[in-house]
């Protein structure tokens, strides 16, 4: 599931922001980054909510289905739509909100630099991938790595509200089974404690190891670039 959130969630919120930093300001762009930022203030009990209400056997979508005689699908119920469905819902909620810092590093950007490169005959991909993501490719490199260094918290409150009898096994990550031993079960308060603290030794030396990495190929890293 870490994985996968690295691969589907982390270039999200920079596609997006790139997305809108071509739209020409107005009243169309605002609305866009309103329409995109207001998941985010929702909680992850409302959203769980929502997709029960759209997606299950009675829900808006199945219901739909039924109307036009097709056949209807367990969205809830099958397996292999559960991670895919996080993957989904946890972009739509934060990925508007996590591509205000992108934005933030794209308007610091010298508009002379945009200027030169058109001269040259840049097209506008050209200048996205020329110009914008060198630029912002520090900013990038630190998110990156600070989610890596977070990579065992794959979303509790997410997972622990969507999550059901049937996708509970595909869905089981570290904190619900935290979860799980202590309170759905005979208390043991030490053992969870020692999986807590293992979680966070592993976020810790994942941390360590992304920033080594990252630092080797690009030479940026938490604490800047250049040889210690």
């Amino acid at each position: 599931i870490s994985f996968w959130r690295l691969v589907f969630q982390f270039p999200a919120p920079i596609l997006l922001a790139l997305l809108l930093n071509e739209m020409p300001e107005g009243k169309c762009k605002k609305l866009y980054q309103t329409v995109y930022t207001f998941p985010h203030f929702l909680s992850w009990v409302v959203v769980g909510t929502l997709i029960t209400n759209l997606l299950s056997n009675t829900g808006t979508i199945n219901l739909a289905l039924k109307a036009m005689n097709l056949p209807q699908v367990e969205f809830l119920a099958e397996k292999g739509l559960a991670r895919p469905l996080l993957y989904i819902t946890a972009n739509w909620k934060g990925m508007g909100w996590s591509s205000i810092i992108y934005m933030a590093a794209i308007s610091g950007i010298d508009p002379a630099l945009y200027e030169a490169a058109t001269i040259d005959g840049a097209n506008r991909v050209q200048r996205i991938v020329h110009v914008t993501l060198p630029c912002i490719m520090s900013t990038i490199v630190v998110l990156f790595i600070l989610e890596v260094g977070n990579i065992m918290n794959n979303g509790f409150e997410q997972i622990f509200n969507v999550r059901n009898g049937v996708t509970k096994s595909t869905l089981d990550i570290l904190d619900t089974y935290i979860y799980d031993i202590t309170f759905e079960a005979m208390p043991n308060f030490g053992f969870s404690t020692a999986v807590g603290l293992f979680k966070s030794v592993c976020n810790l030396f994942m941390l360590i190891v992304a920033n080594l990495t990252v630092k080797k190929i690009s030479g940026q890293g938490l604490f800047g670039g250049g040889d210690d």
